[in-house]
């Protein structure tokens, strides 16, 4: 029934309408409120006032005024950068990535160089063992750092109101559980219970909670969906834990741009960002078939990074398309365009993607790269040495306009390339600047090189 009541379904004759009492009308009459009287036990809630970047409430009829923090910096500038400006107080950030990939390096760094007090809790580890490992990575030591080892949230919560830290790391979220649920740690039940118990200690201790989260074999953050809309900031660290790079990614933040990414190197010291991300990335790139450069933008950097392919006859029934750090699906629609619309026979054939450096991306800009290098790869024939290529690729084979086209042929000049092949946008073509419409143009010019 609508009105969510029992007993109130009235008996009628034929000739008389059904009366139905809606669930407003009896909580009306409940409090009073239908009779005109006011409605008892009920508090009016904190009225803000925005007026002129000044925040101000009015609670039961006082005024006062709000106050409002500045961001913190960390200490670590890529750390910041991704963030938007640094820590907000009173925020939740959630941490995720693989295995091993350097999410508790990422949190030692954070504890040892922020310059207030922090909090680090582990439910996994001792306080030996995160301590050496603390002093074998910080090359700068906190001294107002205090760790708990603990997993019920209760405790937890009561240790921060004692202790009063501006931040606290959970490490990692899947370990904590609240007694009011019955369910394990690491449930769905218990995952939304504990990140909520976590809001709430943050809004009200005013600190910034960094909690670690563990990843399923998708790649995504374990536990429901709905814990990403329960935090302000979702942050990645992506990369394979057994090369040296990572990738730093917001995919969600409330205080801040979602666009911005920072380029890091495992050391013995942890985590390095890495100042000319293009130059390391293109250390062992060489002119061969199958090798192509590519200008990608990542925030609000561009760098090169060489895209590798091979095509070998197939020895299955079904030809195989495998990608590294690049999408796979999407290879095998590149594929699908290249034998459709450009006239590659590659339906007899294996096709073998892979991104130099042990990076994962999902730049449009990457297709055109993709498409060229395997075309390349088919052909037996190289690009011209210092030529770079990017742009998207339609499903009709044509090229389209990607963004920062601007800038990335200013970083491959600056890099020393002096072509560069991109779809037709509104620019003059030149010796340098080679445009394309479609993809299959690319498979002419490398023809072309062939014959000559």
């Amino acid at each position: 029934m609508e009105c969510g009541e029992w007993g109130s379904l009235k008996e009628g004759t034929e000739n008389q309408n059904i009366s139905l009492t809606s669930r407003r009308e009896v909580a009306s009459a409940r409090d009073g409120s239908a009779s005109g009287g006011k409605k008892t036990g009920v508090k009016s809630a904190n009225v803000i006032s925005f007026a002129k970047n000044n925040l101000s409430s009015r609670f039961a009829g006082e005024a006062g005024k709000i106050s409002s923090r500045p961001k913190i910096k960390t200490g670590l500038g890529y750390l910041d950068k991704v963030l938007g400006g640094g820590l907000t107080s009173g925020s939740l950030i959630l941490l995720g990535g693989d295995p091993g990939v350097g999410k508790s390096t990422l949190a030692l760094a954070l504890a040892a160089n922020f310059p207030e007090k922090v909090m680090y809790v582990s439910a996994e580890e001792s306080a030996d063992q995160v301590n050496d490992r603390y002093n074998r990575l910080a090359t700068k030591q906190n001294n107002d750092l205090i760790f708990i080892n603990e997993d019920n949230i209760e405790t937890i919560g009561a240790t921060i109101a004692e202790h009063q830290p501006r931040v606290a790391i959970i490490d990692s979220l899947q370990t904590i559980f609240s007694s009011e649920i019955k369910n394990q740690a690491g449930s769905p039940n218990q995952l939304k219970a504990v990140t909520a118990k976590l809001a709430e200690i943050a809004k009200t201790e005013n600190i910034t909670l960094l909690l670690i989260g563990h990843v399923n074999k998708e790649g995504e953050l374990a536990g429901p969906k709905t814990l990403e809309h329960l935090v302000d900031a979702v942050l990645y660290l992506e990369g394979d834990k057994y090369k040296q790079y990572r990738l730093l990614r917001s995919v969600k933040n409330r205080f801040g741009a979602t666009d911005e990414v920072a380029i890091l190197e495992m050391a013995k010291n942890g985590l390095n960002e890495v100042a000319n991300p293009s130059k390391i990335f293109l250390s062992d790139a060489k002119e061969q078939s199958g090798s192509i450069i590519c200008p990608v933008a990542e925030g609000s950097q561009v760098f090169l990074v060489e895209v590798q392919a091979l095509v070998s006859k197939t020895n299955f029934g079904y030809p195989k398309r495998s990608a590294s750090g690049f999408d796979q699906k999407r290879l095998e629609l590149l594929t699908t365009i290249l034998i459709k619309r450009a006239g590659v026979n590659l339906s007899n054939f294996d096709v073998y993607i892979n991104i130099a450096g042990g990076l994962t991306l999902r730049e449009p800009a990457l297709d055109l790269a993709v498409c060229s290098s395997i075309i390349s790869a088919y052909q037996d024939v190289s690009l011209s040495a210092g030529t770079v290529v990017f742009g998207e690729v339609g499903l009709g084979g044509e090229t389209r306009a990607v963004v920062k086209t601007k800038e990335r042929i200013k970083e491959a000049v600056k890099l020393g390339f002096k072509k560069v092949i991109l779809p037709a946008v509104d620019l003059k073509p030149s010796g340098g600047l080679i445009l394309v419409k479609e993809v299959k143009e690319v498979l002419r010019l490398l023809e072309k090189k062939e014959r000559a």
